[in-house]
C-alpha cells in the first residue's frame, strides 16, 4: 500500500477472542506495508495467523515521540501504517494519542477503524440504567492518589469506568467502598476469554466477594459504578459533617447529627467522616 494518499489506520484488535477481529482490520492489517504495534512480540502471532507480512515498528508509552517520527517518515514516504495495541482500540488507556496528534501536526492522513473496545463492551452487558457514562480508565496506583481522584468523581451523576490490574483490584474496591458508599458495582473480568465473568452487586458487598475466591481476583478487570442519585448530597452532608468534626465531636455523634440536619444515610456520613478524620 504504498501511494500518495498513505495513511494511518487506527485499529483495534481483539481483546482476547480472535474471532473478534473485523474482516475490515484484517484487511488492513494484511496490505499494509508497517505496523506499529505496543509489543511486537505480543502482535506478532495475530499477524502471523491473519498471513499479514507488513514490517513492524515497535510503538509503546516510553517511545511514543520516536515512533512518531518514524510513523511520518512512512507516510510521508508514500507507505500506508496501521497502529495497533496488544488488545483494544489504540489511545484509549493505551498508547496511541500522541502518535495520532503528531501525524495530524504534519498533515498526514488518519483513518480510525471501528473495533474491540473493553469499557463499551462492559458496559453493554453490566444492566446499569444511567443514561451517561465517564470513562476515566486507570486510577492512580498510589492509595492517597487514587482515593483523591475517586472524591473527585462522587457526585457524578453518570456510571463510572475504570480499568483495573489484578494485583490492585482488591485495594481500589475498597477505596471505592469508602469514597462511595451505597452504589451498585460491576465487576467485568477477563472479557471475551475462556474464564470471562461479569458480575453486578452493592458495592459495600464487592470486597467481600472478591476475597471470598482467589480465582475472582484474577485476570484484566473493568470496573463500572453506578452514577450519584439524583437526590445525592451536592456538598451538604460534607460542610455540616466538617463543622461537626471541627466542634470536636466523635465520628460517630458527628455523622448521626449530620444525618438528622441534611437527611442523608447515616451509614454514608460515617463512611465519610472517618476519610475527613483522617485527611
Amino acid at each position: 500500500m504504498t501511494d500518495e494518499y498513505a495513511t494511518l489506520y487506527v485499529v483495534p484488535t481483539p481483546l482476547g477472542n480472535l474471532a473478534d477481529l473485523t474482516r475490515r482490520a484484517e484487511e488492513i492489517l494484511r496490505t499494509v506495508p508497517w505496523v506499529a504495534a505496543e509489543d511486537t512480540r505480543h502482535s506478532g502471532p495475530l499477524l502471523k495467523q491473519i498471513g499479514a507480512q507488513a514490517r513492524t515498528i515497535p510503538a509503546h508509552q516510553h517511545n511514543e515521540h520516536e515512533a512518531a517520527a518514524r510513523i511520518i517518515e512512512k507516510l510521508q514516504a508514500g507507505e500506508s501504517v496501521a497502529l495497533i495495541s496488544d488488545a483494544g482500540t489504540p489511545g484509549i488507556s493505551d498508547p496511541g494519542a500522541r502518535i495520532v496528534a503528531a501525524v495530524r501536526a504534519a498533515g498526514c492522513k488518519v483513518v480510525p477503524l471501528p473495533g474491540a473496545c473493553a469499557a463499551t463492551t462492559a458496559l453493554s452487558a453490566s444492566g446499569l440504567l444511567d443514561e451517561h457514562f465517564l470513562f476515566y480508565g486507570f486510577l492512580p496506583s498510589k492509595g492517597g492518589q487514587r482515593r483523591q481522584a475517586l472524591e473527585a468523581l462522587r457526585e457524578q451523576p453518570c456510571a463510572l469506568v475504570f480499568y483495573e490490574a489484578p494485583h490492585r483490584v482488591l485495594e481500589t474496591v475498597e477505596d471505592m467502598a469508602t469514597v462511595f458508599g451505597q452504589r451498585t458495582l460491576v465487576i467485568a473480568r477477563e472479557l471475551t476469554k475462556l474464564f470471562e465473568s461479569i458480575h453486578a452487586l452493592p458495592l459495600g458487598e464487592a470486597l467481600a466477594w472478591l476475597k471470598d475466591d482467589a480465582n475472582r481476583q484474577r485476570g484484566e478487570f473493568v470496573l463500572i459504578l453506578s452514577g450519584a442519585p439524583a437526590d445525592a448530597d451536592n456538598g451538604e452532608g460534607e460542610r455540616v459533617l466538617k463543622l461537626l468534626l471541627a466542634e470536636g465531636l466523635p465520628v460517630k455523634q458527628a455523622a448521626k447529627l449530620a444525618a438528622q440536619i441534611t437527611g442523608m444515610a447515616k451509614n454514608a456520613l460515617y463512611e465519610r467522616a472517618l476519610v475527613l478524620k483522617n485527611e
